[in-house]
């Protein structure tokens, strides 16, 4: 059982056990710290993955 099967209620759950625990000022900036966090996890996992097929990251390109 994974992150994937959770379900509406769960997801419900979450929210409101967030907004009890961190207070609704709070939460936007934990979304967008969270938001952040995962985008440069994918930029850096996208970045491995690109090393190890081999292939030019455009980024270096001199």
């Amino acid at each position: 059982m994974g992150l994937a099967n959770i379900g509406i209620p769960g997801l419900i759950l979450i929210v409101i056990l967030a907004l009890i625990i961190f207070g609704p000022k709070k939460l936007p900036e934990i979304g967008k710290a969270a938001g952040e966090t995962l985008r440069e996890f994918k930029s850096t996992a996208n970045d491995i993955m690109d090393d190890k097929t081999g292939e030019a990251d455009p980024k270096d390109k001199s």
